[in-house]
């Protein structure tokens, strides 16, 4: 099947300041979505994301290299014609609704009054706008603007879908309901391409992920492949042990936090863990839990922050 996206190459530079200094925000980008997958594209600020973007939606152009949507060049205007895009930072007209804006979005895609009735209605469903569609955009919560914004990128019931930043700013019910929205449009059969730095959020719903840094893709895969499923520490919490005993554990242990009545030791060797559990019986302590943690993204992004630094 023709992948979703697809890059070879592509490069982006700029030029800025008094003597036009040429700046690369982009290098050498070969990358390539898989049809119906949710796509992670992570990064620091000013990693060079937003310039993807904007690459492939046809907002700026590229200094070299290609790009294609389901096959066809990003040069072809036709080529976003399945294209819906949420940028990270989106300007509505305060004064019109909720209603009036769709409707206007829907026009410009040629829809004929009924079509867009009928889709609007369904799309106000899936954003749980419904009821506030007569409110002017300007009274608009950030999360209600998010998700109208959302709306308006799948009014033409676009296959691909790219998001910039979704879940930025938005508090902790307002990332759930995007994500939910994101894991709903995998259902029906479209791809996801969505840019953030919510590390968590990202590992929940992701199928691939692509790691940028200063421009330049550092990691990509499919999420099983890019973690490593081996343990890489051990959360210990034991209570019942006083102050002066716990410094005795300290040789093993890669560190101790003190909590209400309890200790929480990291432990980042295996083996070191029956040694814990031995000790903490014999100082007549207790053991209220053991966490394994394997290998985040977070722990992927931090690792390629740090060798792209060194």
């Amino acid at each position: 099947m023709t992948p979703a996206i697809e890059t070879k190459h592509l490069t982006k530079t700029f030029r800025s300041g008094f003597f036009m200094k040429e700046k690369c925000a982009l290098s050498d980008l070969s990358l390539t979505v898989e049809h119906g997958t949710v796509f992670g594209f992570l990064g620091p600020n000013g990693a060079g994301k937003t310039t993807t973007l904007k690459l492939l939606t046809g907002l700026i152009q590229a200094t070299s290299g290609e790009a294609f949507i389901f096959g066809k060049s990003i040069q072809d205007v036709s080529a976003r014609s399945k294209l819906g895009f949420l940028p990270e930072r989106p300007y509505f007209y305060e004064y019109l609704t909720g209603l009036e804006f769709l409707h206007f979005c829907g026009e410009l895609f040629g829809m004929g009054l009924e079509a867009r009735r009928k889709k609007i209605e369904t799309l106000l469903d899936l954003v749980q706008l419904k009821g506030s569609e007569q409110i002017p955009l300007g009274r608009y919560s950030k999360g209600m603007l998010q998700r109208v914004g959302l709306a308006q990128a799948l009014i033409n019931d676009p296959d691909l879908v790219i998001l910039d930043e979704p879940m930025s700013g938005l508090d902790p019910i307002g990332r759930k309901e995007v994500r939910d929205i994101i894991l709903r449009l995998k259902e029906e059969g479209k791809t996801v391409f969505f840019s953030t730095h919510v590390l968590s959020d990202a590992e929940m719903i992701c199928d691939q992920a692509g790691i940028i840094i200063n421009g330049r893709l550092r990691s990509v895969g499919l999420l099983g492949t890019l973690l490593d499923p081996k343990i890489r520490s051990i959360e210990v919490t034991v209570k019942g042990i006083s102050q002066e005993k716990i410094q005795a554990i300290k040789p093993i242990a890669d560190s101790i936090r003190a909590g209400d009545q309890s200790y929480h030791i990291t432990l980042t060797e295996e083996e070191q863990l029956p040694k814990l559990i031995a000790w903490t019986q014999k100082e007549s302590g207790e053991i209220l839990s053991i966490i394994p943690r394997k290998e985040t993204l977070e722990d992927i992004f931090l690792d390629e922050i740090n060798e792209a630094k060194s």
